[in-house]
């Protein structure tokens, strides 16, 4: 590094959609749509899953949970993507990339692993589910899931934002993401990349595992039924969280697990769009449009 200028970075610029000028205001409407639908999709969910006395199991329990989470995931992106988007100055503080970055990483995916061992005991040891499965219990799950990955991304974040970074300060992408910021730091950044592959496997593919042994587990018990009327409605009652398990997981794990040289803006920015905007658009829609109990709940919170 001797002989060459540092500059010491006090923000970064998101460039997000810079090279669609022409689109800006045509995606502030899209997105703005988007996340209207997110807000009132995912605050229903949380209201009827609270005030509806049929919903008042652990599963919803998990559901309005996971609907309140779902607005704080997409309220650390959207907004400041709607303001680069609406201003044209996509300027951000060194502490506010920082702070977003952090919290994205934190509001993960363990209370989707969290509704799969509820769906677990539900299904595969019946008898033992309210015993089991007790608020007291939910509640633990629910705070574990929350708080449970915060030191391993302060430790990330810290790594990250202790690099020097020199030269451009010009983040290609919508929001700040660990390797857009990566590739703009000055230096060898080969253990900060294996760290966070690391961190990925651990803290993406562990509850994605524990997903699969649970669903495998499941599957094997409602093959079991002998009933047809039993098994489908076991299905049912799974089908909906596979969904979601499946569009957060593929769009995210392709996103931090794939290796460096299969990066590029593009596709980063697309998957990126995926998994933070189009997924939990969705999740209230599936949720409620394949579940007979919510869909009767939303009826009788509209009609009073």
């Amino acid at each position: 590094m001797e002989g060459r200028n540092l500059t010491l970075v006090m923000e970064f610029i998101l460039l997000g959609f810079s090279d669609l000028p022409k689109l800006q205001g045509f995606l502030f409407w899209i997105f703005s749509v988007i996340y209207m639908v997110i807000l009132i999709g995912n605050t229903l969910i949380i209201v009827i899953t609270q005030v509806d006395p049929t919903l008042q199991t652990p599963m919803y329990f998990f559901l309005g949970n996971f609907s309140f989470l779902e607005i704080c995931y997409t309220s650390v992106t959207l907004p400041t993507i709607l303001m680069n988007l609406w201003t044209q100055n996509r300027r951000i503080s060194f502490a506010a990339c920082a702070a977003q970055l952090c919290i994205f990483l934190i509001l993960g995916c363990f209370l989707l692993a969290v509704m799969a061992c509820d769906r677990y005991v539900a299904i595969c040891k019946p008898l033992y589910y309210p015993l089991i499965m007790n608020h007291k219990v939910c509640t633990r799950l629910v705070a574990g899931a929350w708080i449970s990955a915060i030191p391993v991304v302060i430790v990330l974040a810290y790594q990250i934002f202790s690099l020097p970074f020199c030269g451009s300060n010009k983040v290609n992408h919508i929001f700040c993401d660990i390797h857009p910021l990566l590739k703009l730091a000055c230096g060898d950044t080969s253990l900060n990349e294996l760290s966070v592959y690391i961190d990925g496997v651990l803290f993406g593919m562990a509850p994605f595992v524990l997903i699969l042994v649970s669903y495998t587990k499941i599957i094997n018990a409602i093959l079991k039924l002998p009933s047809a009327t039993g098994r489908y409605k076991a299905f049912s009652t799974c089908s909906s969280h596979l969904i979601v398990v499946g569009l957060f997981f593929g769009s995210a794990l392709i996103m931090y697990v794939r290796p460096k040289s299969s990066h590029s803006a593009g596709i980063d920015r697309i998957l990126s769009i995926f998994y933070t905007i189009v997924t939990p658009m969705f999740n209230p829609m599936i949720y409620s449009l394949r579940n007979k109990d919510v869909i009767c709940a939303l009826k009788k919170l509209l009609i009073k």
